[in-house]
């Protein structure tokens, strides 16, 4: 019976990878890439040489009956990111939603994602939190950010590096400069860093800083900031 394997790759330590997702890289009949470039890297690693094909958010939707009509004809086939799980902040939710509605096995791994370490490393409550992913660029950023306000569960936000001290200015301003905050950056790399402040601390801190590398930010919820009496 064919499958669509939903392959999560190392976010940065290359070790990272799991056992068992090598093994369906090796046995898969072709590999869906975010970007081939980054996953032939990964591969000649691995040791592992398979046909690819670029999947990315640019073509999801003109290549998917393509990928669908190889699933039907008895292909397995895996799916990749660049880096963490498909489907998170990445492309990958139209391939499964399709692989249902057409009765194909979707198998997803457990294995690599940023957002779960940089929560745990916060020293925020794990036990209810809430994925935002990437604010709005534009339109919709502002209504994004008067809800979080009144966000009473620790958020998760990822964000671009370029764009790292932009968005902590925006949340100081939306929910105070004494609301606390973590920023993971180069998660499992050599240079990995986790800051903690509050937004105003964190602002300060970055803006003197020429800030490189993937970033998770973690925001403690509303109401736990002391007023003082």
């Amino acid at each position: 019976m064919p499958k669509l394997y939903i392959v999560p790759t190392p976010i940065g330590n290359l070790e990272d990878i799991t056992l068992r997702a090598i093994k369906v890289l090796q046995d898969c009949e072709m590999i869906l890439a975010e970007d081939t470039r980054n996953t032939v890297f990964l591969l000649k690693h691995l040791n592992i040489q398979k046909p690819l094909k670029a999947y990315h958010q640019h073509n999801e939707h003109k290549v998917l009956p393509e990928i669908l009509a190889l699933l039907q004809s008895s292909k397995n086939v895996a799916l990749v990111s660049d880096a963490g799980t498909p489907a998170i902040s990445d492309p990958g939710f139209l391939l499964v939603r399709a692989c249902i509605e057409n009765d194909i096995a979707v198998e997803t791994l457990p294995g690599a994602t940023a957002f779960v370490p940089a929560l745990v490393n916060s020293g925020f409550p794990c036990d209810t939190f809430v994925f935002y992913g990437f604010l709005p660029q534009k339109k919709g950023r502002a209504t994004k950010l008067k809800m979080l306000q009144t966000e009473t569960r620790t958020f998760i936000l990822y964000e671009s590096p370029y764009r790292l001290v932009k968005l902590l200015e925006e949340l100081k301003n939306a929910l105070g400069a004494d609301r606390k905050a973590s920023v993971s950056r180069e998660l499992s790399k050599i240079y990995e860093e986790n800051k903690r402040g509050t937004l105003q601390e964190l602002l300060t801190y970055f803006s003197s800083k020429n800030v490189k590398g993937e970033i998770v930010l973690v925001v403690e919820a509303a109401g736990t900031v002391k007023k003082e009496e």
